[in-house]
């Protein structure tokens, strides 16, 4: 479960023993390591502008006002071959999530399309993230574009606040970021927010990855910076180890033979 705390210093065990410097500089590893947390961008990885093309169609999330989503569960094989699990509901227990809209209930919804799954720089960044946080074949891998767009003000977590989303890998890309006032990301070292570890505004091609288990976050609401025009903030989410003990018995009944946390 999260420390209450970080005054101890991080438990670095289960974590890779080097950075994939193909992809990821020295210092995102470093920083894991060091604080728990790392920003950079992945921009000369993939096509950002195709990417984001992949917003447009989001369904809209039947659980969230204002928002959309798809979402899929991936896994790597024995061969290292990003592979899509197949269907398995969202589940995040009370202890993870304070939106009445969402916690202990399972939410489903609809994958990621085939047209994304498959690009090269789509199985690229998911390989790359694997080996980064030292994920192994079978391991369950959540990965979803979700996001905002409207007009006057939304709370893009839906009251969840400061919170912890329930693993030891998350990793947030920002997609689009258009016509947007406020959505500044704020780290913690407790829930109730009294230790502040950074505040920080991400741009499209931008990435923060935490150690969940160790790290708190929130983002601020959303507003529109020009009132003639729309806004829009779309992401991707991508986590991994879980140790919300719901979500890992929805894994554990939907794929029976996935390799999950190990002290869950």
């Amino acid at each position: 479960m999260k420390l209450d705390t970080l005054k101890h210093g991080f438990d670095v065990t289960g974590m890779p023993v080097a950075p994939d410097v193909s992809y990821w500089s020295p210092e995102v590893m470093d920083d894991l390591r060091r604080q728990g947390w790392s920003q950079t961008d992945i921009r000369r990885h993939i096509d950002l502008s195709a990417w984001q093309s992949f917003t447009t169609d989001l369904p809209r999330d039947p659980y969230v006002n204002r928002r959309w989503k798809r979402m899929s569960w991936l896994t790597l094989d024995d061969e290292g071959n990003v592979t899509t699990m197949g269907h398995c509901p969202m589940a995040q227990g009370g202890a993870f999530n304070d939106a009445d809209s969402m916690a202990d209930r399972l939410r489903y919804y609809d994958p990621l399309t085939p047209a994304f799954l498959e690009r090269a720089d789509v199985k690229a960044f998911v390989s790359a993230w694997c080996r980064l946080w030292g994920i192994e074949p079978r391991e369950p891998v959540l990965m979803q574009i979700t996001g905002v767009r409207g007009e006057g003000q939304v709370d893009p977590l839906q009251g969840q606040g400061i919170h912890a989303d329930g693993c030891r890998a998350l990793s947030i890309l920002v997609l689009t970021r258009d016509n947007v006032a406020g959505a500044e990301n704020h780290l913690f070292a407790d829930k109730a927010g009294t230790q502040r570890l950074a505040d920080t505004k991400l741009v499209p091609g931008d990435i923060l990855h935490l150690r969940d288990d160790q790290v708190f976050h929130s983002v601020d609401g959303i507003a529109q910076r020009d009132a003639a025009a729309p806004f829009e903030r779309f992401i991707v989410i991508i986590n991994s180890r879980f140790v919300d003990d719901f979500q890992n018995r929805i894994l554990r009944r939907h794929f029976p033979d996935a390799v999950l946390d190990a002290s869950a």
